[in-house]
């Protein structure tokens, strides 16, 4: 499986996501959020930045179910979900990852007729890779 390929500007994010954190880099000038991690707030030019704890809940703003052909090892995983969340705090930044039963849960053990653009749902680590669960009431 592909890991991600981190760089001095994003490497905390897989640091903190290692640690089961959901922390988005944030402007010490302007206090902009603001992902992916760059070197200058696109806002106010500022080079001061800092790392603000999310509450890791969202809502999926878009998804799509990957089936064969794929690469050999995600084929032998396949069907599976990738969702795009829209974060409660920073709707503006979206992350990427997988929709899945419960927090541990393998990826596909959520059905696909139960995605929704929409749906609730909280981030849940999973080999310091976000994921995502839904949100219960």
């Amino acid at each position: 499986m592909l890991r991600p390929v981190t760089d001095t500007d994003g490497a905390p994010f897989w640091e903190y996501a290692a640690r089961g954190e959901l922390r988005i880099q944030a402007c010490a000038g302007c206090g902009e959020l603001r992902f992916p991690p760059r070197p200058c707030c696109p806002h106010c030019q500022s080079f001061a930045a800092d790392w603000r704890r999310m509450s890791g809940r969202g809502r999926v703003w878009s998804y799509v179910v990957a089936h064969p052909p794929l690469l050999p090892d995600y084929a032998a995983l396949a069907p599976y979900n990738v969702v795009v969340v829209a974060l409660d705090e920073a709707p503006r930044i979206r992350l990427v990852g997988n929709l899945v039963a419960e927090p541990g849960a393998a990826l596909g053990s959520l059905p696909a007729g139960r995605l929704r653009i929409g749906a609730r749902v909280q981030v849940a680590f999973a080999g310091g890779l976000p994921r995502w669960v839904p949100e219960r009431p």
